[in-house]
């Protein structure tokens, strides 16, 4: 009767082991495919927005474009067009530059 017992509780400790290994493979694949990725896409963002500079050409998030005539530490006012409007928005709302658009083009082409 001890026999029948005891391969019943370690066929049950197997299946339970495999399950924690299953479900740390599945959060290594995961992290690896999603949250690591997209850590590196924010950080990236962050340097580019800290990095901005007078002059710089910008693209918001909103798609509008400019030239870049102030910076705070948490603002942006840019210039539009030929008409000079000026425009000021939050630097989260920053979505690209022109130099991160001309690197992307450039390792498109390679």
């Amino acid at each position: 009767m001890n026999l029948f017992l005891t391969a019943d509780t370690a066929s049950a400790a197997a299946g339970g082991s495999s399950m924690i290994i299953m479900l740390v493979l599945m959060f290594a694949i995961f992290y690896f495919l999603i949250i690591r990725p997209e850590n590196k896409k924010k950080k990236k963002a962050e340097e580019m927005r800290s990095s901005l500079s007078l002059g710089d050409e910008i693209t918001t998030i909103g798609g509008i474009t400019g030239k870049i005539v102030q910076v705070t530490e948490d603002t942006i006012t840019f210039e539009t067009g030929e008409d000079r409007v000026r425009l000021q928005v939050k630097k989260w709302a920053i979505s690209t530059t022109a130099k991160m658009e001309a690197e992307e083009a450039s390792k498109k082409r390679r």
